[in-house]
């Protein structure tokens, strides 16, 4: 008899769950309360991005998420863009923190830095006045989130014959049994990837954790005339504080004093500027970062001014005309960790807290989780919750 799991959950973090149990012979049920899903998995870049993540483990999870994806990608039609990515720098200490960085890494990595010249013929886009230089990285790959996350379903149903049950909202879990309701479903393992709505089961744990909730602001700008394509992401230099890989760099510090000087407002926001692009030829610029667990409902217009004020900085458009905004909130570990997997009681299993790399990483570790490779985090006895 097949073995029977549940998911909660349908963002990116459950569908890689449910295609992780899939995969390995399971009976597999997603249940979400939405009809089909609606938060931050839906409202990002579509980055898949390795070049954001240290050497070690967690790279190693970025690139098998990759693989992942791109299997999905193929078999399911869903468009994907190997584009790479391009961080430009424009002052000496940035370079710096590039070079160090080269220097650093693995070769396998295969990142480079290019010239002024050679930056510009990767992208037409790029802003090339003062430019010292820039770094590429080949591995970085473009979904169009909502049309993947909400594609994945019907292909994890069609190929693996799993069972979605939207517009339910699981309220209760005593395992093997999971409530909704009065409806009782039960299954041998039990896994909950809900993501922002973390207060919902196991309130008692959630609150014990160093866990809040992130509100980014994104734009989106038109379709460019002609079909025209900026070639790789482009991302300007404040991500180099922003994402993890760089704290290799031994004069990020320094770095990050000036621009504690100089855009003191751009960090109290939690502002770092990048832009993808989708099939359709839109371009998907952000992102802020307000953190709290009551974020803010409405977006704040100087925030997304200063977005666009800080892009025109390093890249330029055919057409720049905002054609949508939103939010997106997510949740976010404040101790530094990459993701929250533990086990509140024998047979249920929490993914969550993976912040702003849902995309880059829950394929690869959803992977390993399920298959047993993961080290949990913990295993807290159903009595103390």
């Amino acid at each position: 008899m097949d073995k029977k799991a549940i998911v909660i959950g349908a963002g990116v973090v459950g569908l890689a769950t449910a295609r992780s149990l899939a995969v390995r012979g399971y009976k597999v049920t997603v249940i979400d309360r939405s009809s089909k899903a609606i938060g931050a998995s839906i409202r990002n870049f579509g980055m898949v991005w390795p070049v954001g993540q240290p050497e070690g483990n967690l790279y190693e999870t970025a690139m098998l998420s990759r693989s992942i994806w791109k299997e999905i990608c193929d078999d399911a039609g869903i468009w994907y863009d190997e584009v790479g990515s391009l961080h430009m720098a424009y002052v000496p200490d940035e370079w710096e923190v590039m070079n160090e960085f080269i220097d650093t890494i693995s070769k396998d990595r295969r990142c480079k830095l290019l010239t002024p010249t050679e930056t510009r013929q990767r992208s037409e886009a790029i802003v090339t006045d003062s430019l010292i230089g820039s770094l590429w990285s080949p591995v970085e790959m473009i979904v169009d989130p909502r049309h993947a996350i909400a594609a994945i379903p019907n292909w994890l149903q069609e190929k693996y014959g799993v069972e979605f049950i939207w517009d339910k909202a699981v309220t209760r879990i005593s395992y093997p049994t999971v409530y909704s309701g009065k409806k009782e479903l039960k299954a041998d393992q039990i896994f909950v990837c809900s993501g922002a709505d973390f207060e919902t089961l196991y309130p008692e744990l959630f609150t014990t954790l160093p866990l809040t909730k992130c509100k980014l602001q994104m734009i989106r700008l038109a379709a460019q005339p002609g079909n025209w394509r900026i070639g790789p992401a482009l991302c300007g230099s404040l991500s180099l504080i922003h994402y993890k890989s760089f704290a290799v760099a031994p004069s990020l510090s320094k770095l990050k004093i000036r621009y504690e000087n100089e855009y003191a407002d751009y960090l109290k926001w939690g502002i770092h500027v990048m832009a993808s692009q989708n099939q359709a030829g839109e371009l998907t610029v952000g992102d802020s970062h307000e953190y709290g667990l009551t974020p803010d409902p409405f977006d704040k217009q100087f925030i997304n001014n200063m977005i666009l004020d800080y892009l025109q900085g390093f890249a330029r458009f055919k057409d720049d005309t905002v054609i949508e905004t939103w939010n997106g909130i997510y949740p976010k570990l404040t101790n530094g960790e990459a993701a929250v997997v533990l086990q509140p009681e024998q047979g249920v299993t929490i993914i969550n807290g993976l912040g702003g790399a849902g995309m880059t990483l829950s394929f690869g570790l959803c992977d390993k989780v399920v298959e047993q490779s993961y080290s949990m985090t913990s295993i807290i006895p159903a009595a103390s919750i």
